[in-house]
Formats: C-alpha cells, structure tokens, sequence
C-alpha cells in the first residue's frame, strides 16, 4: 500500500511513538477522510502527544474510535497477539505500518537487514562501507530514525525489525539476512515459532533482487530453503564471503586481513560477510575496491548501546548493551567480561521465549557471575537460569534499584554490565530510552 492510497480514506495511527508521530506527520497531508491517534497503553517513558498532529485517544475510549476506520497504522510493538488487531482483522480493517507505506515508494533504493541478532551491526556496517567507498546511503529504521522521519537519498540501508518486516507489501531490493532464532514469541497470534519465522521472513516474499544470508545458521538456512524460488546469496561460507585463517575471503581470493574488522567474535564473522555480500549484491565491485573497504573497516566504530563502556568513579566499569533482545546477545556479551567480577542486569518485556540457551550456556562454561532480574521478564529469567553452582540471582524492582544493588556486590575492576535479553516496550520506549535509564542510575547512585 502506497501512502497516497490513505487520500479520502478513514484513518487510524496506533502508537505514540517515534514511528507513530512519524506516520501521522507524513499521513496528515495527503488528505484522509479523517485521521485519529490512539494509544491503548501508556508506557513509563512516554512523550507528551502534540495535539496539533491529530486528536489522541488514550485508554479504554481508544477502541471506540477504531470502531469507524478502514486503515489502522499500527506502531510495531502493537502485535498479532493483541485482541483489538485480531477483531479488526475480522471486520476486514486493512493493518499495516509506517515503515511499509515508507517501503512500497522507496523499495528499490533499500538495503534491508533483519535477523534474530546482528542486524543493528551489520546494517551499520553495510552503511559504512557504503559511504567509504563513496557512495552517499542514509541509514535509519529500527536502528534509530523511522523510516518516514528520514531525508530523501539515492540509496537507504534500513534495519528491520520482525515488527516491521511483518507488515511489508515490498521487499527492498536487497536483503541481508544475519540470523533466526525464536524470538517475539508474544507478539505473534498464537504464539508459534513458524510464526515468527514467516513474519521475520515476509521481508523476502515480494521480490527482492537478492537475498543474502549467513549461511552457517542452521534455522535459517532451512527456512529459506522452504521458500522456493528466492534469489539467494549464501555468505559466511567458501561459496561466498567467508573468514578462514585470519583473512576474509571471496571463494578463493584473498581480500584482506579479518584483524581489519574490531569487532571480536564468531558471531561478528557472519555479521562482516552478510554485509560484504549486500555490497557486492548492490553493485560494489568488493575485490576491486578491497583497498577502500579494508580503510573503513578500520574506522569502523561500535554501535551505542551495544557493549558500551560507561566510566565510574568508583572504579566499576559499567557497561551498556540496551540492545540486547535475547539470551543469545546477552551470552555473547558474557563472553565479552567472563573471568572478571561481574553483574548482568537481565529482564525487558516479556515475550515468553525460551531463556534455556543461557541457563546452558552458564552451565556448561561455568561461568561466576550475579544475575540481577528486573521487570517484567527478569523473574522468569532467574528461575529459568536456577541454582547454578556460582551463579548468584537477585531479584531487584525496576533498573534503577538494580544498578543500586549492583554497587554493593561488585568491587573496583568488576563490571556491571545491562544486557537485558528481552525488548524494552512497556517500561521504556525503546532500548535508547532504556539506556538513558541506566545511564541515569549509574550518574545518580555514584559515590
């Protein structure tokens, strides 16, 4: 659905939010019928609303003012799994998002990234290399802008959230694909893993020109294999973009040393040959520019909000991974400080995944740590992980009692490190909102 089809249509946008005061700013002028703001849960972080955009209806009157449209865009945290979305549904009420009424205008000028864990490095990744190499890209979506807020360009590299890809008519033209695991559980109807496998998946069900995709993820790769007739690009193995021996191959030739790339790990691995295949499957001739990519891999800067050092008088280095969704990014963010004096602050929204993965990981590496278990999903993370032979469980009330108690456990030189594994809808905004949280507690609580 293109924006201009909401011209004398009844409208609904669903979410106050970024993406939601976005998709009001870009709706408002094309001239709907009418156009009305809803919002039916209030988050702890929230912004006041602008009137002027359009009226906002909050609470128990927000399902009375659905009652008369014909088009609801829906903010993604409003999932599947909502019963006002599945009556909708019913009454034949089309649903879509902002990020697809941005996408069905501009999808043959995107690069979009999704995936269970990587796709926020991997898009940065993609956009840098693209403007080292000289070629001007604007990066945006679930990374940090919404889709509508950003400014026209002749290319956009765009990371996806499962929310998002969920409500595409579009697929951009190239799509990079970092990994799949269960994940978002909660939003889904019924609360499937196949489910969310085709909502993350619809990002490649209309006709992108290539799909790129790690092809060491064993869930992954059968799911693609499942959807027959799909341009793939497999990376991260000898047919594509591969690490071997310290150096980053294309098939056989040699490119340049991995060392180039600063970011440690496995994980990073398939992240750097997902992003090197996008380039190549856009156009950029990677060998013959190996020069400048190999410069910008180099300047490559980590993410905010992922494995970000924060200082402390106190001598605690602490430590923020907002970003953090899942008990896969928060074992690798483990991995990051094992062996020193350490605290993992764990718990977001509850999704109803399945925190196994770390109670595993824990145990089979023997890890010492703290757990510290903040709403909604922090509980159910400590009874998950259970009595683990050097693994102490605390249960705190919200984040800023957490980075409280952890002042009191963890001695000069240790860390403290946010890596929630769970989203932070509901309490927060988003994982910017949450950070700025903890970045708050540790200013507040410093000696």
């Amino acid at each position: 659905m293109h924006l201009s089809e909401l011209r004398g249509r009844r409208v609904a946008v669903w979410g106050t939010g970024r993406e939601g005061k976005a998709a009001v700013a870009a709706i408002a002028p094309v001239g709907p019928a009418s156009l009305v703001v809803v919002q039916d849960k209030a988050t702890f972080l929230g912004t006041p609303w602008d009137a002027t955009l359009a009226p906002l209806v909050e609470g128990d009157a927000a399902w009375p003012a659905l009652d008369d449209v014909e088009i609801v865009v829906r903010s993604p945290v409003i999932g599947e799994s909502h019963p006002w979305v599945q009556r909708l549904r019913e009454r034949g009420v089309r649903i879509t998002g902002g990020t697809s009424l941005w996408m069905a205008d501009r999808a043959g000028r995107t690069i979009g990234v999704t995936g269970s864990k990587g796709k926020s490095t991997t898009t940065s990744l993609i956009h840098h290399l693209l403007v080292a190499s000289g070629r001007p890209a604007v990066i945006g979506g679930n990374i940090g802008i919404a889709a509508f807020d950003l400014p026209d360009a002749p290319l956009y590299v765009l990371e996806l959230s499962m929310y998002q890809s969920a409500d595409l008519d579009d697929s951009p033209r190239v799509v990079a694909l970092t990994s799949l695991f269960e994940e978002h559980l909660d939003w889904t109807r019924d609360g499937l893993p196949a489910q969310y496998y085709a909502h993350k998946l619809n990002i490649v069900a209309h006709g992108p020109s290539a799909v790129v995709y790690n092809a060491t993820d064993p869930v992954l790769a059968a799911e693609l294999a499942a959807r027959p007739g799909l341009p793939l690009r497999p990376a991260a193995v000898p047919a594509g973009f591969h690490v071997r021996d310290g150096r980053v191959l294309l098939g056989a030739d040699d490119l340049f040393p991995r060392e180039a790339f600063p970011l440690r790990g496995i994980h990073n691995d398939g992240n750097l040959c997902v992003a090197l295949g996008a380039l190549r499957a856009w156009g950029v001739d990677v060998p013959g520019e190996r020069g400048a990519l190999e410069a910008g891999l180099r300047s490559f800067q980590p993410l905010p909000h992922r494995l970000t050092p924060i200082s402390d008088p106190s001598g605690v280095e602490f430590v923020n991974d907002s970003l953090s969704t899942a008990p896969q990014t928060a074992i690798h963010a483990i991995e990051a400080y094992a062996g020193r004096p350490l605290v993992v602050i764990v718990g977001g929204q509850d999704r109803g995944i399945d925190y196994t993965p770390l109670r595993d990981y824990l145990s089979s590496r023997a890890v010492s740590l703290t757990l510290i278990g903040v709403p909604d999903s922090g509980e159910h993370i400590l009874d998950v992980v259970g009595d683990l032979p050097g693994v102490t469980r605390v249960l705190a009330d919200d984040l800023p009692d957490a980075v409280r108690r952890s002042r009191s456990i963890v001695p000069p030189g240790g860390v403290v490190l946010l890596s929630p594994a769970a989203p932070s809808y509901g309490r927060y905004d988003n994982y910017e909102a949450r950070a700025r949280a903890f970045q708050e507690a540790i200013t507040a609580t410093a000696p």
